[in-house]
């Protein structure tokens, strides 16, 4: 019998056992306003059962085994032959098999294929982020092959393709294959243009051999990479197959696993090349020319997996609160915190209703669209991501104590949040990304403002924030010591007008009034009193069932 004192009460339950898809209205929205009526329906049925798998019982306990039991590297076998092979738990096999059966590495081919990949994306990554790393890659690198259609021929039906299987064979004799990529070295990190990595051109059309390093080299027990080297005419973009054609083994030494702060379940590499086999994609010498699509869309990735941390952690901020008593009332129900899950829910639509935006841009391939990209991806892969971390930390401590101990997943959340802000390169990068964009791509500023445009005489609050921008805009003199000040304006305004178009008036009012409007504290829970701060929390509460 249990102790007397051991009486549990006033507990939150878990959430469990919910449509993670369905429970998203800023998500639902966005799916249903930008696919077309055609096969919205058939969207939807992915999406809600993505979205049950995701909130399943299931679901949840492979993520934290996959988690609790981190990748281990196998450099030899048992007779000292090297294999150099990473060795996961069964439960990162199930994310990513279910991840890859609902399509998320195909987006190009088919109808409204971004929106319908990069909403699912959104939904099964709150179950676990760190598988997300390979299948963005795969899916990213499809347009990079696209330099060479006969490299594209042979293997963008395997990196789109519904079937995942692992383990090591030529990719001629699998259903399906997973793509890395490798650009960073120890001497240059972003500055890929240093890369010492050699390549040495074959007899055979387009064949090489690479040596040289990799200092971050992502998923390694996938089946193919993408990876900068030095070839006579200068830095080119090679594949690497883990398998050559014949069955043998490429050389691919990797070197060791990354420790990291977060993203355990993923394996991070250092890897060495040592008469590596590689083909070139695109010519020679123009190799970050032929990968920048592939970066661009990984990018949009961490724009996307962003508002997935943030929404996973804001949806289970508000079911807390929705149980937990104190004080004599549920904390839903008080002020204050109100407040904060109000601000909470706030840029956590806001980072939703942009990321599908996006993908939506991408699904249009307009030459306005592409234009509009070229500025809103890095703005917006700079804001959301510097988001996150904030918001995260802020929903842990709505749980109390109770988020800071591993049982409640927060602490994972937490430990992910960064990530997307380093990866695909950090803050400054993207900054100075958008400010080489308005100095030599003048379609690409017009396309953004015209986006901005769409909303103006909606608000006071974003009039006056457009008119501020565009100031800034006209004096890009010593411009780089406040790129950060003018491309989160640039995300704000942006997010700004597409609530204003998009989202409930509360949430856009709300938005206004604090983010443009600057009404608001220097932490979250800051928003001004008078706003419908309850419509917004319940906006944003997922329910379960």
């Amino acid at each position: 019998m249990a102790p007397s004192t051991h009486t549990v009460t006033n507990q939150v339950p878990p959430l469990v056992g919910y449509d993670v898809f369905a429970a998203d209205r800023a998500l639902t929205e966005a799916v249903e306003r930008h696919l077309a009526p055609g096969i919205l329906d058939e969207a939807r049925e992915e999406l809600n059962g993505l979205g049950r798998s995701a909130g399943s019982v299931q679901a949840q306990e492979w993520g934290a085994q996959a988690n609790e039991n981190p990748p281990e590297l196998r450099t030899h076998d048992r007779y000292g032959h090297r294999i150099d092979e990473v060795d996961f738990h069964p439960a990162w096999h199930r994310l990513l098999g279910h991840a890859v059966t609902a399509g998320l590495t195909d987006a190009w081919g088919r109808q409204g294929g971004h929106v319908r990949r990069a909403a699912g994306f959104l939904v099964w990554t709150q179950a676990e982020a760190g598988h997300g790393c390979p299948l963005s890659m795969t899916h990213a690198a499809v347009p990079a092959l696209r330099t060479d259609p006969a490299l594209a021929a042979e293997w963008e039906p395997l990196l789109t393709s519904h079937v995942y299987e692992e383990g090591l064979r030529p990719a001629s004799q699998k259903a399906g294959v997973l793509f890395g990529m490798g650009m960073t070295e120890k001497q240059g990190g972003t500055d890929v243009r240093s890369n010492t990595t050699r390549a040495e051109p074959l007899a055979g059309d387009g064949e090489y051999l690479l040596t040289g390093h990799k200092w971050f080299c992502s998923a390694p027990m996938s089946d193919g990479f993408l990876v900068l080297a030095q070839a006579p005419g200068g830095l080119s973009c090679f594949l690497v197959p883990r398998v050559l054609p014949d069955g043998a083994r490429n050389v691919f030494a990797i070197q060791r696993l990354k420790d990291k702060l977060g993203n355990r379940s993923n394996a991070s590499s250092e890897v060495e090349f040592d008469g590596t086999w590689a083909r070139r994609v695109g010519e020679e010498g123009r190799g970050v020319r032929t990968i920048i699509e592939m970066v661009a869309a990984t990018r949009l990735d961490c724009v996307v997996g962003s508002a997935a941390l943030m929404r996973q952690a804001v949806a289970q901020a508000i079911h807390h609160s929705a149980y937990r008593s104190t004080f004599g009332g549920l904390l839903i129900e008080k002020p204050l915190m109100r407040n904060v899950l109000a601000d909470l829910a706030l840029e956590s639509e806001a980072a939703t209703t942009l990321a599908l935006r996006l993908a939506a841009a991408y699904d249009a391939d307009t030459e306005e669209e592409r234009a509009f990209l070229r500025i809103a991806v890095p703005a917006a892969k700079y804001w959301v991501t510097k988001r996150c971390t904030a918001v995260v930390g802020e929903a842990l401590e709505c749980l109390g104590g109770n988020g800071y101990v591993e049982e409640s997943g927060m602490p994972r959340l937490l430990r992910e949040a960064p990530l997307n802000s380093i990866w695909e390169g950090s803050g400054n990068v993207q900054a100075l990304d958008v400010l080489r964009a308005l100095q030599r791509e003048p379609q690409a500023l017009n396309a953004f403002l015209k986006e901005v445009g769409k909303a103006r005489g909606a608000d006071h609050r974003l009039d006056a924030a457009i008119k501020d921008l565009l100031t800034e805009l006209a004096d890009l003199d010593a411009v780089e010591a406040r790129a950060r000040r003018l491309v989160e304006r640039m995300a704000l305004v942006l997010q700004g007008s597409l609530l204003l178009r998009w989202a409930p008036p509360e949430v856009a009012d709300a938005f206004c009034a604090s983010r443009l409007g600057r009404d608001w504290g220097s932490a979250f829970g800051t928003l001004p009193h008078s706003l419908d701060l309850a419509a917004v929390v319940e906006r944003a509460r997922a329910q379960e069932g």
